[in-house]
């Protein structure tokens, strides 16, 4: 079941050369929202020089799309051995690195892995001996560890019963990214009341800093920041908003940074929270949801863009307040690529008595439109109103509101378009993603206009390596 075989097969391979004392096994994995999985995992000693030499037994669990995400690790401590909990690992032996929390394929390896952990290791002792007193109350705590991390039977029966209610009530939603967006993304959700629990996933290195720090020192309920992915299991919706930060010196180059800085973060995203919804915000929005669909393997109607969401809410509040075309503007959207190709269509066409009238109509429409659009140009696209927007989609979705949004979606079958490309469009909004797409009045220049973004997208996600 492991989703890129060939590549774990040869690190193990490098792992078992390295260090031979490793046994590998398959055994199952109970996650923290209860779900199990059979997981291939290898167990062995690494040898530590903290004054004296140790040998310091642990466990390392692969996931199934490894290499992009990293490995479970855990102490196994013998009945003989006391967990020194600190910085880098927590009282059930769970261990956590910097390593970890910046994974990414090719750059980081097992056997790296491994190599950081002996370098903490030797800085802070994991484990110690123990009293023939402490043993008996250690063997029970080795009893509780082996139930979270090799899933026996009693364990199964608890985490269906558990996770089935928990899965029914429990609404939570991550933000990838603590970037302005993110952050804007956080205060937004939160405010808007939809979400339990709203996480914020900060995978930059080094320290809080800006508005991440300050999210910790405000400490606003249901708000949790975390550098580890785990943090993000079971959540109903995740949100991207992570742009590469390199020194790329093309378009195309700083598209391809954002595409590897992906392919290290969606595996394990869609692996922590397999029922998600995936809604994409960063840069290009209908490429980044291409990608992100291309990786996670998970149905379109659960993979969308933010796309026209914000622009569409704008369109229609201006004709409404503004122009005072409030009729107009209930069958109003703006659709296509975001940015300066989005074009105005329509849901519908008004009921006239004749073709003359319908020509009239249609001009009329036309006029208010363009200087609608006009107004809309003067409006960027700041962090906070971005936030406002994933707000408003994942109210929708949480609460299954069956809403009609305007965002990004797999185009291909719409408006004659034959291509694997992302385009904004009117769709209805729920639990489980897109429902449906709304049909669209046709117009010819306005496929036309469609074709064209089409074509150009997929262009470009023709010249990307994924």
């Amino acid at each position: 079941q492991y989703k890129f075989r060939d590549l774990t097969i040869e690190e193990l391979k490098n792992v078992n050369r390295t260090y031979p004392n490793f046994t590998f096994s398959m055994n199952t994995y109970t996650f923290k929202d209860g779900s199990q999985k059979d997981l291939l995992n290898f167990s062995g000693t690494v040898p530590v020089k903290y004054g004296s030499s140790y040998n310091i037994p642990i466990r390392l669990w692969i996931l199934d799309s490894h290499p992009f995400a990293p490995p479970i690790c855990f102490l196994k401590p013998t009945v003989n051995m006391g967990i020194s909990v600190g910085k880098h690992v927590d009282a059930h032996g769970r261990i956590y690195l910097p390593y970890l929390q910046n994974w990414s394929h090719p750059k980081s390896t097992v056997i790296g892995l491994i190599k950081e952990m002996i370098t903490k290791f030797e800085e802070e002792l994991p484990l110690y001996s123990l009293s023939s007193s402490d043993a008996a109350r250690q063997s029970e705590l080795l009893s509780y560890i082996a139930k979270i991390t090799e899933g026996e039977t009693d364990m199964k029966s608890k985490s269906k019963i558990d996770g089935g209610k928990t899965k029914g009530r429990f609404n939570k939603i991550t933000v990838v990214g603590a970037g302005d967006l993110g952050i804007a993304c956080v205060l937004a959700v939160a405010a808007k009341g939809a979400a339990d629990k709203v996480v914020l996933l900060d995978l930059s290195e080094g320290a809080a800093k800006g508005g991440t720090m300050d999210l910790e020192i405000f400490a606003l309920p249901n708000v949790e920041i975390s550098k580890d992915i785990s943090a993000s299991a079971d959540s109903k919706v995740v949100v991207l908003t992570v742009n590469s930060l390199g020194n790329a010196q093309t378009y195309l180059d700083v598209i391809q940074s954002n595409v590897d800085l992906f392919r290290g973060i969606i595996p394990a995203i869609s692996h922590y929270s397999q029922n998600t919804i995936l809604l994409v915000a960063s840069h290009p929005v209908e490429v980044m949801t291409y990608v992100s669909w291309k990786l996670s393997a998970f149905p379109k109607s659960r993979v969308i863009g933010v796309g026209a969401n914000l622009d569409t809410e704008r369109f229609q509040y201006i004709l409404t307040n503004l122009l005072k075309a409030e009729v107009l503007a209930k069958d109003a959207w703006i659709i296509g690529e975001q940015g300066e190709d989005k074009v105005p269509s329509w849901t519908s066409c008004n009921l006239v008595a004749n073709q003359t009238e319908a020509v009239a109509a249609c001009n009329s429409r036309e006029k208010v439109a363009n200087r609608a659009m006009e107004v809309l140009k003067g409006k960027g696209q700041r962090s906070w109103s971005v936030g406002l927007s994933v707000a408003d989609l994942t109210d929708s979705i949480l609460k299954d509101k069956r809403k009609v949004h305007s965002v990004s979606t797999l185009a291909k079958g719409c408006c004659n378009i034959n291509s694997e490309v992302f385009l904004s469009l009117p769709c209805i909004l729920g639990t489980d993603g897109v429902i449906e797409m709304v049909k669209l009045e046709e117009d010819p220049l306005v496929q036309e206009k469609l074709q064209s973004s089409a074509g150009s997208i997929h262009d470009l996600q023709q010249q990307l390596k994924l």
